[in-house]
């Protein structure tokens, strides 16, 4: 039995799968028919090679993490099974809950290839298993990281996706307070308890390029400091600094070139990124040797300034247009889930952190 980062990943890549099934969650409508009717409905007429290749690829993650899980808790002889299952089911509940919503349409086709993409999956991380990589995966995490290192992986492993839909900020992850205030002020429309929310005198302000700077490297240091939470050795922990910068720097870069196009990949690389970067590569260097308690303390603190400052500032100008492009193209079923993985990873990290810092001394 191994505590593995198999299963809360799944449960991620779940929700990922019911946004993208499930979107734009709007103007839902009962037709009068037994939702899973289209079971016995006649072959789709009309499909693309994206659909089909969209529907297979999509949950071979989710196949492969379902299996991982069974494989990682003592149910190698169920997994192909079990995840094969598992998906089958949720594919199914979720065409069937297509049937109440204009936008989607229920088909046979896409419930037999989300299958098939669950199965293969489940096949890849059986026969990774039988080829002993999974174990050697088990004995180098044992070697680089502590004991209990589950929510820590969970969170870095999570950190790239969250950087992919665009932010006022570089690395600028959990600017939440502009769209809470609009929010609200929504769903108090037209009651009493509309006056009980807070007035600012005036609007959010664009940052300046010093608070920029602060903001892009406590972006990037406070993922290095995560990892150091969890990492045994200096050496190891140099290494994975230099991967948390490629995999930042690449993710943003993708989100931009996704966002405005492949010539802009690179245009949030400006002179204040620029100062931010260098500023958080030396501090991390300088922190290698830091204990583990007095990791997570420093990711508390800059935490706390991190979200301060980032929430001073207002949504980036060009989200209407962001917004518009994402939605025209083929990323309008998953640019929400990447949004609220920007939104809510620094809250996620900061409750991990908390429970560590107020626990016992995580093991060796």
């Amino acid at each position: 039995m191994h505590k593995t980062s198999a299963w809360p990943l799944a449960l991620i890549y779940v929700a990922l799968v019911v946004y993208a099934s499930l979107y734009p969650f709007s103007e839902w409508r009962y037709q009068g028919i037994v939702p899973w009717v289209f079971l016995a409905s006649p072959l789709p007429k009309y499909w693309t090679g994206f659909d089909v290749v969209a529907n297979v690829l999509g949950y071979v993650p989710l196949g492969f993490l379902l299996a991982l899980s069974a494989l990682r808790s003592g149910r190698a002889h169920y997994a192909l099974g079990l995840a094969t299952l598992a998906a089958g089911v949720l594919s199914l509940a979720l065409e069937s809950l297509q049937s109440y919503l204009p936008a989607r349409v229920p088909s046979n086709v896409d419930l037999a290839l989300n299958l098939l993409g669950a199965w293969l999956g489940a096949v890849l991380a059986w026969t990774l298993e039988k080829l002993g990589v999974i174990d050697r995966w088990s004995r180098f995490r044992a070697r680089w990281f502590v004991a209990d290192a589950r929510g820590a992986l969970v969170l870095l492993a999570v950190w790239p996706l969250a950087l992919l839909f665009p932010a006022a900020v570089p690395f600028g992850l959990g600017q939440v307070l502009e769209r809470l205030e609009a929010t609200l002020a929504d769903v108090l429309q037209d009651t009493p308890f509309l006056n009980w929310l807070p007035v600012r005198e005036i609007e959010l302000q664009p940052l300046v390029p010093g608070v920029e700077l602060v903001c892009v490297m406590l972006g990037l240091l406070i993922p290095c400091l995560l990892g150091y939470c969890i990492i045994r050795s200096v050496g190891r922990r140099a290494l994975f600094l230099l991967v948390i910068f490629a995999l930042g720097m690449a993710a943003t870069a993708l989100s931009a070139a996704l966002s405005y196009g492949p010539q802009h990949a690179w245009a949030w690389f400006s002179l204040p990124v620029k100062a931010g970067l260098v500023t958080a590569l030396v501090l991390v260097v300088l922190l290698l040797g830091v204990p583990r308690r007095a990791s997570a303390a420093l990711v508390l603190l800059a935490l706390g300034i991190y979200l301060s400052l980032l929430n001073q500032a207002p949504t980036s100008p060009y989200f209407a247009q962001t917004l518009s492009t994402w939605e025209q193209g083929r990323f309008i079923r998953f640019h929400g889930v990447a949004q609220w993985l920007g939104w809510l990873w620094p809250y996620a990290a900061l409750v991990y952190v908390l429970t560590q810092v107020g626990g016992r001394e995580p093991k060796n």
